[in-house]
């Protein structure tokens, strides 16, 4: 008696799964998008737009809707029209690394824009990183010496830790965070400059660097005139980057400036492909992707290398409760906030005590070192507090003694949370003076 099962097995035709189109029609343009029909390519493809007239655009795909294609292109869009032809050039976002990438600067899609070679790059890696499993994290319990004072002694980070920077613009973020590249004890030191102005670039590169510090670091360059899309691809590349030396068991730094500017590039896409606007214009995706960034720094597998990760934070029109400084600060390890009110009175770096914070500092210090910290925490808050009493002459000595030492102690306290751009202070001194302050 034949098989039924069987039967059916071997009478039908082997079927073949279709090989996707490699090429497709431009239909239209609508705001940032250009949409096409007749290709079939996944998101994060990078696709070719070439012009009757010999114009190349490159683009990537960031949506569809049944058989079309969304793509943005990298440049503007000039010289293509209705009927021009669009290629897949590739399917995945990967790219290649090695460690020829140390001293150089590159732009989103991994081209040197430092006028030297194409560097042998032997590694290729996904764009979005590899997710590690929490369980298989180490602990940060190594103090991190970046050389401020002010955060050496009240706001001590580790190595490993991820940290914000929280200003308004104008108030000294950059500046802060060239103090940190120099100052910092690292192996790698890995600069994304996404969304800022371009004469930044190379101001960074020269004034903040230096030849000493770029040959240990690799500077990511996606200024603001760039389009949105190669500014997240740069923002991913850093990551990347930051990744694999952390993979080699190297201790990398890696700064970002600025996350805001990032939350900007995926609204302008997200908006552009129909995502419905929440809080303040920002589509969901945004709410999505910047936690996920944040997670891919930290302390390697089983201790095995870090990312200590530090990015700035615009808070548009100096509002704490902005929503991209709410989604930092919740879930980041600690923010460092920069004060208006200070940089107007030339205190540099504008370091507001008040509502800055190093989630780990409690499991980094011994307990007397924590205890120094949070009495100048307290010091500061306390005169803060009661400044305009004190100043109009209000305040009566004797009613306060806490009140008393703060005010006492004001002079050198601002003296030590002071500090020049140019001169770092390692943590050990930074201790000693602070303790000698608070005796």
């Amino acid at each position: 008696m034949l098989d039924f099962a069987k039967e059916v097995q071997i009478s039908l035709p082997k079927l073949r799964t279709p090989e996707p189109q490699r090429s497709g029609t431009l239909v239209r343009l609508v705001g940032l998008t250009l949409e096409t029909r007749g290709i079939m390519a996944p998101l994060g493809a990078c696709c070719e737009v070439m012009g009757k007239e010999g114009h190349r655009v490159e683009a990537e795909v960031v949506g569809f809707n049944d058989k079309t294609l969304y793509l943005m292109p990298f440049t503007d869009p000039v010289g293509v029209g209705p009927g021009d032809t669009v290629r897949i050039m590739s399917n995945s976002g990967q790219v290649r690394l090695g460690n020829e990438l140390l001293g150089r600067v590159i732009d989103g899609r991994g081209v040197p824009i430092d006028g030297k070679p194409m560097p042998h790059l032997p590694d290729q890696l996904s764009l979005l990183g590899c997710p590690l499993n929490p369980m298989e994290r180490g602990p940060i319990e190594e103090v991190l010496d970046v050389g401020v004072k002010a955060i050496n002694g009240a706001l001590t980070i580790g190595r490993g830790q991820r940290i914000g920077l929280v200003a308004g613009s104008g108030v000294g973020k950059s500046v802060l965070l060239g103090m940190l590249t120099r100052f910092t004890k690292a192996d790698i030191v890995v600069i994304g400059l996404i969304g800022e102005r371009g004469r930044e670039v190379q101001a960074f590169i020269t004034e903040s660097l230096g030849a000493e510090g770029l040959a240990k670091s690799v500077v990511i360059a996606a200024p603001a005139n760039v389009s949105p899309v190669l500014r997240l691809k740069a923002t991913h590349m850093t990551h990347v980057i930051a990744e694999y030396f952390r993979d080699q068991g190297k201790n990398v730094l890696m700064l970002c400036d600025s996350l805001t500017r990032v939350a900007h590039a995926q609204r302008e896409i997200g908006l552009a492909i129909g995502e419905p606007p929440t809080a303040k214009g920002y589509p969901p995706s945004v709410f999505a992707l910047l936690p996920n960034l944040i997670e891919r720094g930290g302390v390697g597998r089983h201790g095995h290398g870090s990312i200590t990760s530090i990015y700035t934070v615009l808070a548009e029109g100096d509002d704490a409760s902005d929503p991209i400084v709410d989604i930092a600060r919740a879930s980041l390890d600690g923010q460092v906030m920069l004060s208006r009110r200070l940089a107007d009175q030339a205190h540099y770096p504008a370091i507001d005590l008040n509502g800055s914070i190093s989630r780990v500092m409690q499991s980094l210090v011994s307990p007397e070192e924590l205890k120094q910290s949070n009495k100048l925490r307290r010091l500061w808050s306390v005169y803060q507090q009661n400044a305009d009493l004190v100043q109009v002459g209000a305040y009566e000595a004797g009613s306060n003694p806490e009140l008393d030492e703060a005010i006492r102690l004001r002079e050198p306290i601002l003296d030590f949370l002071r500090q020049d751009m140019d001169k770092g202070q390692d943590y050990a001194m930074t201790r000693n003076q602070l303790s000698h302050m608070l005796s």
